[in-house]
């Protein structure tokens, strides 16, 4: 992170914690400025926009791979949902994966929604992250298929409205 930072005035201490409030937070790039403003940091609003341009990947990555890292972080609870989405016309579906505070961990897309797909999905998601000890879907019967593929049947749950997390995760894209 040293070089990143390295024809910039501003220290790496105020860049980042300035980003990790525009993102973390639900506060606007004149409300960062107004709270840095507060503790005596003089900046623009349009300063934290090319910051957060500028910066704000590399501390995505930096926070990802922090919590890839804690085995125990991705490895509660995962809720999966897919959603059918329109790719240049034609129906295809977005699968996602969401771990137990609401952040999307995988996202896949497929041109059907079968088990092979979603045997492919998990096989992607557990690659990376583990494995879960509880799978929150829908009635899908792909989802029961894969799992059992995987010898992990045992782990999913099926309980009506406890998918509502991957639901959400679903919203921007149905606007």
């Amino acid at each position: 992170m040293g070089n990143s930072f390295k024809y910039f005035k501003t220290s790496p201490e105020i860049i980042r914690p300035a980003v990790m409030m525009h993102v973390r937070f639900p506060l606007s790039l004149r409300n960062v400025e107004d709270l840095l403003h507060e503790r005596g940091i003089d900046i623009t609003h349009e300063t934290v926009r090319f910051w957060w341009n500028r910066f704000g990947s590399m501390f995505a990555k930096s926070i990802r791979k922090c919590r890839a890292q804690n085995a125990d972080y991705s490895n509660w609870t995962w809720h999966l949902g897919e959603v059918f989405v329109k790719i240049n016309g034609e129906p295809h579906y977005l699968w996602r994966a969401v771990d137990h505070e609401g952040e999307v961990m995988e996202a896949f897309v497929t041109k059907s929604r079968d088990r092979k797909a979603a045997l492919k999905f998990l096989r992607k998601t557990m690659k990376r992250y583990g494995l879960p000890s509880e799978v929150v879907t829908d009635r899908l019967g792909s989802y029961k298929a894969a799992l059992r593929e995987l010898r992990n049947p045992g782990v999913q749950v099926t309980w009506r409205w406890l998918n509502n997390r991957a639901e959400n995760s679903h919203q921007p894209l149905r606007r």
